[in-house]
């Protein structure tokens, strides 16, 4: 007999199966040959353009000046945000120079970007590179080259952080040493470029992963998926042979049958799974067999509810038609809370074949989420309650039949801000306050009550989701200059702007004090959740990545 968290009685020793995916295959590139001196020479210094990394970069370039003067330095930005490859700035760089210093990489997605783009320009332009992080990101970056093939790629780190610093305390960065190595960063440097920093490390051949681990007690293959970290760390049902079986019995697509791939953040490389290592995943969280079929939708969206972003990012998933009564979900009082076990199993689910089927999510490796975020544990799963709403379910709108089941996967969940009901005078100043609210790179998702979504209609005379989310488009609005100074429109908006990407290249044109939209209009959603305990309600920033139907998935 054995419970929830997997208790054998007596010293019997089990067979489990192993819940991680299968690690991408990897093809070798090669490095640019290293250049036999610097004098004479003409180093590109490529901006990432994330977070003051062009003022670290300027310190580079005085040192350049300063201490080899015969070394010709030339700054060049990326045309557009950071995670774009940019092959116009590639061939400039190997037309007109002959080695090139990216950087910076100092968040958990520029830091593989930076990773990669160094690994195109060795390969792909045979132009000797080396990038250029803050510490905190070693792990990342190594793990990132690995996958990317060059797993030999010469990196050289500065301390963490770079944004906010003043040119002096820069300066003192790149006159010290690397806090990986040891050794003064611009000697690093110099040597990346004109001999390579260290021997080129072997790249797995295997791809295999074990089916079944090695027999255990119940105590000693926790400890050992707790070891590997398999788990969030709460009690799992250890997932044998037989449970996988009855998970299994519950879908008509075979066990071996790719369900998709996903990996922590670009560049990281995709990993593989398939329908019997996500029943694996699902039987840990606890879920029961008629759950499946809507656990393999969520895994075939391939969006991770454990990407790995410095914001700390947490996923956000709302079910919609006919399944919901099927396994009794819960769209109403408490649906957002701990009160449902389809709820509460199925967004479990969803964060455990994130973090095993992606190859990890382990803080500081494959996960770098600065403070974490504890919606993480069930990503917020609920069903929309389309019986009390007096608008469109969701789904519909996103082009599904009604009688069609679907989940619909969010991710964002940083901001968020709470009200209750609307105000006769002032409701409009009140929506607006709550939207400013909201940061500015995730578009607003209401979580309304249906007394709130009656009062919407009542005082605003929004009979369609449609008039509604035009007037919060219409409504969310900043003057110009302090739009963009916000942090993450320089770093996210603002590039793709400067490249004629609109409608952000439009609003680059506004005057300072013009007020321009925060948010693309449809980039809004409107999800009515609730018992009508009372009306409140809160907009979630939280961003629809996928819709994925059900029900082919039974």
């Amino acid at each position: 007999m054995d419970d929830i968290s997997g208790r054998i009685g007596g010293a019997e020793r089990l067979t489990v199966l192993n819940p991680v995916g299968y690690p991408p295959k990897v093809t070798r590139k090669t490095a640019a040959r290293r250049l036999d001196t610097l004098d004479g020479k003409t180093i590109y210094l490529v901006d990432c353009r994330f977070d003051d990394s062009i003022e670290l970069l300027k310190q580079v370039q005085a040192w350049f000046s300063a201490h080899m003067p015969a070394v010709t330095t030339r700054m060049i930005s990326l045309q557009n945000y950071y995670g774009h490859d940019d092959p116009i700035t590639w061939e400039t760089i190997r037309e007109n120079g002959h080695a090139a210093i990216v950087g910076v990489g100092h968040c958990s997605t520029c830091a593989p970007a930076v990773t990669t783009h160094a690994i195109t320009l060795e390969h792909k332009y045979g132009v000797p590179a080396v990038s250029l992080h803050t510490d905190i990101f070693d792990r990342v970056v190594r793990s990132t080259a690995r996958a990317g093939g060059l797993p030999g790629l010469d990196c050289v780190f500065v301390p963490q952080p770079v944004m906010g610093k003043t040119a002096e305390q820069l300066r003192g960065y790149i006159e010290g040493s690397d806090p990986v190595s040891g050794h003064p960063v611009m000697r690093r440097i110099v040597e990346a470029l004109t001999r390579g920093l260290g021997a080129d490390a072997a790249i797995p051949a295997d791809r295999s992963t074990p089916r079944a681990c090695e027999p255990g007690t119940g105590d000693e293959l926790r400890a050992m998926f707790e070891a590997n970290r398999w788990t969030d760390f709460l009690p799992i049902v250890l997932p044998t042979p037989e449970r996988v079986a009855a998970m299994l019995a519950a879908t008509m697509r075979k066990p071996d049958e790719i369900v998709g791939r996903m990996q922590p953040t670009a560049n990281r490389g995709l990993w593989e799974y398939t329908v019997e290592k996500v029943a694996v995943n699902a039987v840990m969280a606890g879920a029961k067999p008629e759950y499946f079929p809507v656990i393999l939708a969520l895994a075939h969206a391939q969006v991770s509810a454990r990407g790995s972003t410095s914001s700390s990012a947490a996923a956000m998933v709302v079910v919609n038609g006919p399944i919901r009564q099927e396994i009794g979900m819960n769209c109403g009082i408490g649906a957002m809370g701990p009160y449902n076990h389809a709820n509460a199993t199925i967004g479990r689910a969803f964060g455990l074949l994130s973090q095993n089927l992606q190859g990890g999510s382990v803080p500081g490796e494959t996960f770098m989420g600065s403070q974490g975020n504890s919606l993480s544990y069930n990503s917020v799963t609920f069903a929309e309650n389309e019986e009390r709403s007096p608008w469109t379910p969701l789904h519909v709108q996103k082009g599904f039949a009604a009688g069609d089941s679907v989940v619909n996967v969010f991710y964002g969940c940083r901001s968020q801000t709470f009200g209750l009901g609307l105000r006769e005078t002032f409701w409009r100043e009140h929506v607006r306050d709550m939207l400013n609210g909201i940061d500015a790179t995730t578009a607003p998702c209401l979580l309304l009550d249906p007394i709130t979504a009656q009062q919407f209609i009542d005082r605003g005379g929004f009979d369609t989701k449609e008039k509604l989310i035009r007037w919060l488009w219409e409504t969310a609005r900043l003057p110009a200059a302090r739009y963009w100074d916000l942090q993450l429109v320089q770093n996210y908006i603002y590039p793709r702007a400067t490249c004629g990407e609109e409608p952000q290249a439009t609003k680059l044109k506004a005057a300072p004090d013009e007020l321009i939209n925060t948010f693309q209009e449809k980039d809004f959603n409107v999800v009515v959740v609730g018992g009508e305990a009372n009306g409140y309600w809160s907009m979630m920033g939280a961003t629809l990545r996928k819709s994925v139907g059900v029900d082919e998935w039974r």
